[in-house]
Order: C-alpha cells, then structure tokens, then sequence
C-alpha cells in the first residue's frame, strides 16, 4: 500500500487538473448538449456571489432551488472560473429575477464541465416562482488561464467583466511610492496581463476603478508622459471595452462593452491603453512633510465608523443636533454604504452589514429607510425617513470599505504561533543599508500596542498582549530586538508610528523570551456606560465609620479617613453604575481563575485589579477628591429578551459579562461611592471610567468613559448633562466640559 500511495495522489491531482481545464472549454461538450452561458446577479455583494442566471435560445432566466446543491453550485462556480463553490442559497436570497425559470430540480454529481450536462426537468419546464431562485457564492480564486469569454452570444452589453485580476501598473519611476494611486489599467486574462482601449472609456469607469482599490475618487494626469511611452512600446489590448454606472463596487460588476478587433496596434481609435489616476483619501495620502498621517482621522464630522476591527469598516454613526447617533438597517444597501466609505477617504463599499454585526450603538438612531443615488458626497445628503420608529440598535447599519494597499503587511509578522492569529511579534527594519527582521522589547508592551499588531496585519482584535513568549520560538534568524518602547495610542495604522525608542534601543531583559508577542480575535467586547441611571441615582449619605471597615480595607476612602475616630461619619456620593456589552464576544477578566484575589469580608473573588474609577474633578480637570477603584466580581445581572445569564459570582462561578448583558452595581453595594467628606460646596464633574487600564481589549475604548456636571451646596448634590465620551459633537464636550477635552485615561 505505501508504495502505491504516490501514484493514487499522482492520478487524483492530474483528474482534478483535468476538471478544472475541462470546465474552461465549452468546444468539449458532447454532442447535442445545449450550449448555456451563466452569470451572476442581482443583490450580490461581491462579484463572485449572486443569483444564477441561465443564457438559453436568446433569453436569460434563472435556476430554481428545488433539489439545488452544493454539488450544482461547484459546477456553476468552475463554469464562470472560479475554483470551487462555497455555498449556496435557496429562495431568492438575492432578489428575484425576472423572465424565464429555464432549469428546475437540478441534479449534479459535482464533475460535469456545464449545467447543461446536470440532470432536471429539461429547459423551461418548472414548477416554481422566482421567489425560488437559487443563489451561490463561489470561492474568490480563480481557475489559472480561464478564458472567461463565449462566444455564445453577441449580446454582450448582457455580460459582466470576468477577469483574474485587475490591477494598476504604476510608470517606473513612480513604483516605489505607496499607494500606487496611477497607471496603465491591466486586466489577467487567460493567464496574461492586458490593457484596455481607451477609445470609449469614461470617468464613470475610472470611478469604479478607483473605488475598489481604495480610493474615493479619481482625477486627471499628464497625458503626454503616457503617450510617449505607449509610442514606444508594443501594445497587447484586451478584446473588450468596459461599461459602468459608476456604483459598482468593482471592475467585476461593470458589464462588458464594445469589442475590440486584435489586429497589431491598430485595435484602439485613439491608439492609447487606459490610464487611471485617482486621490487617495486623507489618512492615506504621502506628505513630503511628515510621511503618512500618522492616525486614522475622519475627514467629514458629520459621519464616523465606531467598533470596527480593521481600517475601513465598523457601525455608521451620524452627527446630529450635537448628538451622535446610528443608522437603522432597512434599506440599507451597498449604494448608501459606499457613499460612507467615500466621505470617509476610503473607496468604494464591500459589504453593506446590517442587524448590529460590527457591534450595537448608544443614544439615537437617527436614520431610517436610508436611499442613495451613490454620487452624494455624504450620507446626510440621502433621502431617509426621519423618524426611526421601530428600530433599535440590534439594527444598526455597519460597512466594510475597500482601502488601499499601504503594504503595510509586508513589514510585520507573528512567528511561532500554533494558528495565524497568534504569535511572537517580527519587525521588518532597515540595518546598515539591509533590511533584517528582528522582535519587539516585551517591557511596556500592552494591549494597546498588541491591538495596533492585530489591526496592521487584518486579524481583527487583540484578545491578549504577552510581555513573554518563549512558548513561542518563531524564527531563530530573528531573534535580535529591533524596536523597544514602544508606546501607541491605539489609533495608529501601524506600529511603526508608534512611539518608540528608534535606534537607540533600550531593553534591559533583551529579547528572546522576553520578546513581545500577541493574540487576535475577529471580534471583542464593548463596555458601555448607561448615562441615565447614574444621573438618576445620584445621592449623598453620611455614613458612620464603624460601619465602613470592610470598604477601608478595599482603599475605597479617601486619606483623611486613616486617621478618623470610629464614630465619625464619611460623606459619600452614591450612584448605580449599569454597565452593558454591546460587544461582539463576551468580556472576560484576562486573568485566570486561579489568579483571582479572595475577598472575606466581601466574600467573593477579584477578577480584575482595577475594573472601574470614579473622580470627582473641578471644572479644569484637578481632582478633588480621590478616585475609587474597585476590583468588582463581574456577573450577568439582567439580559435582553432571548439572551441567556452565563456568569455568576455565586459559588465561585465564571466571572464575565454575556453580549446583550449588563452588570448594574447598585447605589447601596459598598465602594460604589465617591469619598466626599473634604470637599467644599462647588461645580464639579463626576468622572467614571470603565477598565481604564485597557486591560481587556475591547472593540471601541471612547464610550468606557461617562461624565456628568454636578453642583454641590454642602448639604445637597445635582447631577445633570450626563454623557458617554463620544457621543457629543466635539464642541458640545468643550462646552460642558471645559477642562476635559479627552475621552480616555492612560493609568497603565
């Protein structure tokens, strides 16, 4: 048997071979099949998924689901080039076609080369409703060589665009600069890269262009340059034009246009290959000055991503009335979301999520039934239904937009991890003239830094950030540390515009197990502050001494309270936190159980050093009085409807907060107070902050902090204009906060 094994392996990847260069010829079908040509369409987002359509006898219809299967879809998806099918979806999952239902209750046993060779009841003869057309999404590769064009039909305005890949051939001199934002438009066909006549080309095409490389519009350039060099050199020009609307999210989408006569060079009218020049967005763009940008900033205030893990996606939120507030999901569409995207710097949209995937807002929902032509130049420009009665956040719109390739991959690594989403961190720096990869000094090294890693490389979220990893080897020829002190904020596109030490290193423990490494996650919690129960709860109590020995012990009084008599009273402002998961993953403490600090007189574990702390701040930001910082058990006290209880403190039991959960800490629970008893009557601000030591990662750290404006005559306290950092315009936090213009803490 063993020595069979090679020739069995041998023979099953030259009968796949064989399938694959099958599926690409339609020359091979026996005799007397009809010859069909497929598309995919309707309400796709992507170009290869969507609703299978048949060309049949001149007209195009659809394939019903009825004994559909993923079989048939592996036929659908080769016969259009690509490799293989993932899914498929019954009942009209992209909307309903039109016209005739030319196949019905297909059979495939998964090798034909056509599904015209697959078992039904014969073209035309059906049962069934367009509300069962069947869909498929098929995988992105491509066949190698396939030549996605027939010669069916001249009904070619009918087709869309099936190439291997696109791409944008910047001129020599200008390769080296990132992104490649200009060059000769070049389209791999039949395994050959080939350009496009420009003799009907259209900006609506370069718009399309632009957008699914990541940039939100396109611009003009120096035709002469590009006429001298297509002067010199010999043209090789696709056999088609290209026709788009300009929504389309890429050239895929666009359908095919004219055909083009390859004779020689003779084949264009203005005897040019294509060039596209587009603008990068803001975040992206080079600057002679500074480099790039160093932070992912919006360009427009009235529109923003929140709770996103990579560059480019997350939960849409609008200003308005100085409140920010989300989208509700009806209608929503890759249109409206690629208007987002657009004003945003990015390019056009890739998906258009609904149902509160990228993570579930606060406060408003301020648009409903959302319409776009997809030219404004901003989402408010839309036409919408101003009253979002009926939707909540579980239907908060979101986006992911198509951004440029900054390389930034290229430079950065994680080696040694069981899995791709983990490992020691790598760095590619320049050394004497070479470039030579090498690690990260572990010392200072936190989740902030290991989420900037994770979002660099598109692995999402940091579920942890290690200071150790001799449990992971990674490469040996890299184990020198290269970068050390390194310290972001957490809005950096890559680490290295991270604060860092540059070429004087500093590392006392040096690298090797010491060296910094991280985990990913493609998603994360949110913790988000109710901003209403602690206005409404907010109370002052005088409270004997004898009676608080257990909160002294937790350090949750202030320093006069050392050297105070026992029957003396502390004056303490009491408040209910309520504190949600609006997260994607439930929020767990990172350390383990057996970790955890036992309280007696509380009696119950400490998960966490530091989960929340309370100030109470002058109007210029000095602290009055001393924070509270508390180690609470965290449990599921309440859920929303359908949403299951998984944590509980009782009987040391698992310790977390459930997605569509929150954990309330009642005004009466010991340490949920403020020690007051020194301070004098005034305006102040209540400051709480959630996990202020970013010692869990989660998806968004700006709603983590609350502040209410109180007024205090000695005897009584007022809490009012109570907020969540982040949901205010800009100019409404100064306003009511003068003297705290920033939404986080850094007590790392």
């Amino acid at each position: 048997m063993p020595a069979s094994c090679p020739l069995l392996c041998l023979y099953a990847t030259l009968l796949s071979v064989w399938a694959l260069c099958q599926a690409q010829s339609h020359t091979r079908l026996p005799p007397g099949t009809p010859v069909i040509q497929l598309r995919l369409s309707g309400d796709k987002r992507k170009h290869y998924e969507g609703r299978v359509e048949v060309y049949h006898s001149g007209e195009w219809g659809t394939v019903c689901d009825d004994d559909f299967s993923i079989q048939a879809a592996n036929v659908v998806c080769r016969e259009l080039g690509y490799v293989e099918a993932v899914s498929w979806s019954p009942s009209s999952k992209y909307g309903k076609g039109e016209g005739r239902i030319w196949l019905d209750n297909v059979h495939c046993t998964g090798q034909e080369i056509s599904l015209a060779l697959c078992g039904s009841n014969g073209f035309g003869v059906s049962d069934c409703k367009h509300s069962e057309d069947v869909g498929v999404v098929c995988s992105q590769r491509r066949i190698p060589g396939f030549k996605f064009i027939s010669t069916l039909t001249n009904n070619i305005e009918s087709l869309n665009v099936q190439v291997e890949e696109v791409r944008l051939r910047a001129l020599y001199s200008q390769r080296k600069r990132i992104p490649v934002a200009e060059g000769y438009l070049e389209v791999k066909d039949g395994g050959k890269w080939r350009q496009i006549c420009d003799a009907y080309w259209t900006d609506m095409n370069s718009r399309v262009v632009c957008g699914m490389f990541g940039f939100p519009g396109e611009k003009g350039y120096n035709a002469k340059v590009y006429k001298l060099l297509s002067k010199r050199k010999k043209k090789n020009y696709w056999g088609f034009g290209v026709n788009c609307t300009g929504n389309e999210a890429s050239l895929h989408e666009c359908k095919l246009g004219h055909k083009v006569e390859l004779k020689g060079n003779a084949t264009c009218e203005k005897g040019l290959p294509v060039v596209v020049s587009c603008v990068p967005g803001r975040a992206f763009a080079p600057s002679h000055a500074v480099g790039f940008s160093k932070a992912y900033r919006v360009e427009q205030p009235l529109v923003r991503l929140r709770g996103g893990a990579n560059i480019g996606e997350g939960r849409v939120e609008v200003l308005k009335n100085r409140d920010w507030g989300t989208v509700c999901d009806d209608g929503w569409n890759l249109q409206a979301a690629t208007v987002v995207c657009r004003e945003l710097g990015f390019g056009s949209a890739k998906e258009a999520l609904s149902g509160g995937k990228l993570g579930q807002g606060m406060g408003p929902v301020h648009m409903n039934e959302v319409q776009c032509s997809g030219f404004e130049k901003s989402l408010t420009e839309c036409h919408f239904n101003r009253n979002a009665l009926g939707c909540s956040h579980e239907e908060d719109a979101s986006v992911r937009c198509h951004v440029p390739d900054m390389g930034f991959k290229q430079r950065l690594r994680l080696g040694g991890g069981r899995n791709p989403y983990e490992g020691r961190v790598e760095v590619l720096v320049e050394r004497n003239g070479s470039l030579v990869w090498g690690t990260v000094c572990g010392e200072t090294w936190g989740t902030i830094e290991a989420a900037v890693v994770c979002r660099q490389l598109g692995l999402g979220f940091a579920s942890n950030a290690f200071q150790e990893t001799w449990y992971w080897p990674g490469d040996a020829t890299a184990d020198g540390v290269v970068m050390s002190g390194v310290r972001c904020s957490g809005t950096e596109m890559t680490l290295n515009q991270c604060l860092h030490h540059g070429k004087h290193l500093k590392c006392p423990r040096g690298g090797g197990r010491f060296a910094a490494g991280v985990s990913c996650s493609e998603t994360a919690p949110d913790l988000v502050l109710n901003a209403q129960v602690v206005e409404h709860t907010t109370y002052l109590e005088d409270r004997p001494m004898y009676a608080l020995q257990c909160a002294n012990e937790e350090n949750c009084l202030s320093s006069s309270a050392v050297s105070a008599s026992q029957s003396s009273y502390r004056r303490l402002l009491r408040f209910s936190s309520q504190i949600h998961n609006n997260g994607q993953s439930d929020f767990r403490p990172r350390a383990a159980h057996h970790s955890w600090v036992w309280h007696e007189c509380h009696r119950h574990y400490h998960s966490m050093e530091v989960f929340t702390h309370y100030d109470l701040l002058s109007l210029n930001g000095t602290n009055v009085a001393e924070g509270h910082k508390a180690s609470f058990c965290l449990e599921d006290t309440q859920c929303e409807e359908g949403i299951e209880k998984r944590y509980e403190c009782a009987n040391f039991g698992q310790q977390g907060i459930t997605v569509g959960c929150w954990d309330t800490y009642r005004h009466d629970i010991d340490c949920q107070w403020i020690d007051i008893t020194d301070v004098t009557p005034g305006d102040y601000i209540l400051q709480v902050v959630i996990n202020p030591n970013y010692e869990v990662v989660e998806s968004d750290f700006t709603n983590n902090i609350l502040k209410c404006r109180c007024r205090y005559d000695g005897h009584r306290i007022w809490t009012y204009n109570c907020h969540i950092g982040g949901s205010m315009s800009s100019q409404s936090e100064e306003s009511t906060f003068p003297g705290l213009v920033n939404n986080q803490l850094g007590h790392r």
